[in-house]
């Protein structure tokens, strides 16, 4: 595979993961399907590149006040527990229930992303609700 689409799909998750939705939800699928990597491969890649772009994209958060801070050793702690879980039983899935298992947990996000962009759940009523805690 090209140095170019390489390229792009990284240029395709940055996006996403500066903004804060994830760039998983759309590397991993790229790397799959138009780069050929394999399941386990594309998850890895993804969390390796989660790193620099999770810390350049927080920094950019934190500076601009979108952080809130209560409650936040509550969700990480679980979130690390159950990161390391999982990722050693992803270790030892094969790559077909992975990329299904992914793919129905990305129906199931735009499920509930489509839900609340229909109750008017995004834009700048949900900015301001955050902006006033």
């Amino acid at each position: 595979m090209s140095f170019i689409v390489f390229f792009l799909c990284g240029i395709a998750g940055g996006v996403l993961g500066g903004m804060g939705m994830g760039g998983g939800t759309l590397l991993i699928p790229l790397l799959t399907a138009v780069c050929g990597v394999g399941q386990s491969a594309a998850q890895g890649v993804n969390l390796l590149s989660f790193l620099p772009m999770s810390l350049a994209a927080l920094g950019v958060h934190a500076k601009n006040g979108l952080l809130r801070r209560d409650g936040l050793l509550f969700l990480i702690l679980p979130a690390l527990l159950f990161s390391a879980l999982f990722s050693i039983a992803a270790a030892y899935l094969p790559d077909e229930v992975l990329s299904k298992s992914f793919g129905f947990f990305l129906i199931v996000l735009s499920v509930f992303q489509f839900s609340a962009a229909l109750r008017g759940g995004f834009g700048d009523r949900s900015l301001k609700k955050i902006q006033k805690n």
